[in-house]
């Protein structure tokens, strides 16, 4: 299947599709998910969980799902239909597709609620608020600030926007132009701040945290979490990597470019915690402050620095470049489908997409204010939106397209998409995508619902 049912731009080079699709892998899941769950879960038994999560199940779905959209060269949606029918498969797989594309949009409406706080701390930590303040001021600010459902909006709004003007821009002049201007700027930041980390005294104790594991502190939920966060961090199951992957020219190997991506993402999440952790421990403060880890407890440490305004506002500019490159990514699936299925020009596209993530986005903001006390299972809008996508969808979504490409897709259309020169690297390949990933992420289902 070598047609294209829907004319689409396509990366100028491998070069471009590894830093866009590195850009929708790196985000808030790496600099502001991964070192709060890591400090919650105990530090390095989770880190080690997470690691081998990447190896075993990250890398051959990945794989697979660049793999099905590049085969497929439409959105999600329509390259599950149209590849179902080629494999003469059910056509339920077409909901693979759904599932990705409504999990992305789940997940841009809080996620951009988040960046909006990292855009709102660039300037707060640039004032005098900061200076010397203790963990009770410090906390009293951060929850002063999301129990404004204004602030919060208006920083939600002004992230999502600037989010859906990269996007309107299309695959050259928006995707590809922003990944590579902010790729480099992002890894330059992080390096920095590991430079300035080595050096705060509390370096030697915030690796031992991070790299020590201590399984006593691991619990079956845990190890759901840290699988949960390799899919959320690689953008796995959301729809994203397959829509980057309908964009990939037919000559790049998809293998070698998914290493490189999953090595990106993976270094990325590492660093942030070696920046981060030793600044927690240097400053005397816990690093299992959950989501507030960032913007409560660092703050404090970024207070009591010879000149932490400025490694603050490092900090969190590369937050937000951080999360704009995966907030285009996260939003991408649905444009597409906009475009191919309602006839909507690409600008119209973005706006109907934006708004309808926008209005999404509103039940997040509403969760830390006026609706944090509407809860069901003891659960806000905001945390079933987290729980669902991240513990289920996403992890669900890629067990069924490591199925799909596994099972159902034929070994010689798979085999043709990979064009791998060793026969037996399609072999192992085969093996991860078929049985590896999809038992791994069943046995951790079945430990965390206390059947195993």
């Amino acid at each position: 299947m070598t047609e294209q049912r829907f004319v689409h731009a396509q990366w100028s080079s491998r070069l471009a599709f590894i830093l866009a699709a590195s850009g929708s892998a790196i985000g808030l899941g790496n600099i502001w998910k991964f070192p709060y769950l890591a400090g919650d879960n105990g530090g390095g038994a989770f880190v080690l969980v997470y690691l081998l999560s990447v190896v075993a199940i990250g890398i051959p779905i990945m794989i697979a799902e660049t793999l099905l959209g590049r085969r497929g060269r439409q959105s999600p949606i329509n390259t599950m239909r149209t590849l179902a029918e080629e494999a003469k498969a059910s056509s339920f797989w077409s909901y693979v597709g759904w599932l990705g594309v409504i999990a992305g949009f789940m997940i841009l409406s809080y996620y951009s609620v988040i960046a909006g706080w990292a855009m709102a701390y660039f300037f707060k930590i640039n004032s005098a608020l900061f200076e010397h303040i203790d963990a009770a001021g410090s906390t009293k600010l951060f929850e002063a600030f999301k129990s404004s459902p204004e602030f919060l909006g208006i920083w939600h709004t002004l992230f999502l926007s600037l989010t859906m003007f990269v996007v309107r821009k299309g695959v050259s002049g928006g995707l590809e132009r922003l990944t590579r201007l902010m790729m480099p700027a992002l890894l330059v930041m992080l390096v920095m701040l590991d430079f300035y980390a080595m050096g705060s005294g509390g370096f030697s104790q915030g690796m031992a945290f991070l790299f020590s594991p201590d399984f006593s502190k691991l619990t079956g939920e845990g190890v759901l979490v840290a699988l949960g966060q390799a899919f959320f961090s690689l953008g796995l199951g959301m729809g994203s990597i397959m829509v980057y992957g309908s964009y990939l020219p037919s000559d790049v190997s998809i293998a070698k470019s998914s290493l490189f991506v999953i090595a990106a993402d993976t270094l990325v999440a590492l660093l942030a915690g070696i920046a981060i952790f030793p600044l927690v421990f240097a400053n005397g403060l816990s690093p299992s402050m959950g989501p507030g880890l960032i913007f409560e407890t660092l703050p404090i440490a970024f207070g009591q620095m010879q000149g932490g305004w400025f490694i603050g506002m490092l900090f969190f500019a590369l937050i937000f470049f951080a999360a704009i490159t995966s907030a285009v990514a996260l939003i991408e699936p649905a444009v597409a489908f906009l475009s191919e299925n309602k006839g909507m020009d690409r600008e119209k596209a973005c706006l109907v997409s934006g708004a309808g993530c926008w209005l999404l986005g509103l039940g997040t903001v509403f969760s830390f204010n006026i609706w944090a006390d509407l809860k069901w299972m003891d659960k806000t809008i905001y945390e079933w939106v987290d729980t669902l996508t991240a513990e289920i969808m996403l992890p669900v979504g890629g067990v069924l397209i490591a199925i799909f490409a596994g099972w159902v897709m034929s070994k010689a259309d798979s085999e043709a998409e990979l064009k791998l020169q060793d026969p037996r690297h399609y072999q192992w390949w085969l093996i991860l995508v078929r049985y590896v990933a999809p038992i791994c992420v069943l046995l951790v289902f079945l430990d965390a619902l206390g059947v195993i």
